[in-house]
């Protein structure tokens, strides 16, 4: 990564952008649907909003739950990348949690045959690809409709990787597949043109893998917030604060630091896990082709703070101010703590 010359100036910037004001919008349905002032059973506070998806208990395993809606603008700028990106986007919720994708459902509505048949070939591609059942949705095509999509999804997990989980002390880890490129002039960075449906679904596997074999902790993944922005989600839950050293972030060459921190990548994630599964989790990434770095570590100062070089800023503090406002911190979490076994 290039030169970061004015840190605190970058993070100004990287606080107000348009992603992460979109994100502390999520503070209205969280004050209507995110309360948690009861004694809770495990089951219903895996089940509440936060993580990446829901998270229902069904007997051994978990049944996961999420839903993706597309910004109206790019489904009617690029009607098939935003039907594959909205599987894709959901895919990842999935795998985040620990889990595997199984199925999909979509909504859209259009006033253009021609590119709502984009759109859903899109999902299609996207269903193929990820090895997922496309189960239907809704379909609503008249002339005057606005141009909406969004996808659900369902998977399973045995293992969850839930925020919940997230305890001072965990390293924080990024993962992310380099071997791509950028979408345009945009944020979005493609690693999955010409690769294989194979080869996308066993890095997808890495994740639950790890999950089952108690090697991480929790997992978000990359979204349209950005990397500060993800992980200040991934702490929010409990609480917790952390320290990222921007030198130690996985990147392309020469990536730009404004641009590079706003990625929303295809494949990419942050992780917390103990010190002493590091070389695990790393070494089971890199077999995959994919790269994994060690950025920083959980704390309890409710603090995200970021160092670069010799300059160090704080980008947020969630003890004076709500990011999402999903947190649970004034609950006791430790009935989720999952019992390490090696």
């Amino acid at each position: 990564m290039r030169e970061i010359n004015d840190l605190p100036a970058l993070l100004g910037l990287l606080r107000n952008t348009p992603a992460m004001l979109s994100k502390q919008a999520i503070q209205q349905p969280a004050a209507v649907i995110g309360k948690a002032d009861k004694v809770m059973t495990r089951a219903e506070l895996y089940a509440l909003p936060g993580d990446d998806t829901a998270a229902i208990a069904c007997g051994e395993h978990y049944q996961l739950l999420a839903i993706e809606g597309m910004l109206p603008g790019f489904v009617s700028a690029a009607p098939w990348f935003a039907g594959w990106s909205a599987v894709m986007a959901n895919v990842s919720d999935i795998t985040a949690m620990g889990g595997r994708a199984t199925a999909v459902v979509n909504a859209y509505w259009h006033h253009d045959q021609d590119a709502a048949q984009q759109v859903l070939a899109g999902i299609r591609a996207a269903c193929e690809a990820y090895g997922l059942m496309l189960a239907g949705g809704h379909t609503s095509l008249a002339n005057g409709n606005p141009t909406a999509l969004a996808v659900a999804i369902t998977g399973v997990a045995s293992k969850l990787l839930s925020s919940l989980h997230v305890a001072p002390g965990q390293v924080i880890a990024m993962a992310v597949d380099l071997e791509g490129h950028w979408h345009a002039d945009t944020t979005y960075w493609k690693a999955f043109e010409g690769v294989p449906a194979s080869r996308l679904r066993s890095k997808l596997d890495v994740l639950p893998r790890l999950a089952e074999a108690q090697l991480l902790h929790a997992a978000k993944d990359i979204s349209n917030a950005g990397v500060l922005g993800s992980l200040l989600m991934l702490l929010e839950a409990t609480g917790c604060g952390g320290h990222v050293d921007l030198s130690a972030l996985p990147c392309p060459p020469d990536a730009d630091p404004q641009r590079w921190l706003q990625v929303f990548p295809s494949y990419g994630f942050l992780m917390t896990l103990d010190e002493r599964d590091w070389l695990s989790v790393q070494a089971a990434f890199a077999f995959e082709g994919l790269c994994c770095e060690r950025i920083g570590q959980v704390n309890a100062s409710a603090a995200l703070t970021v160092q670069a070089g010799s300059q160090h800023a704080e980008f947020w503090n969630l003890g004076e101010q709500a990011f999402t406002g999903f947190s649970y911190a004034h609950l006791d979490l430790s009935s989720l703590t999952i019992p390490q076994e090696h």
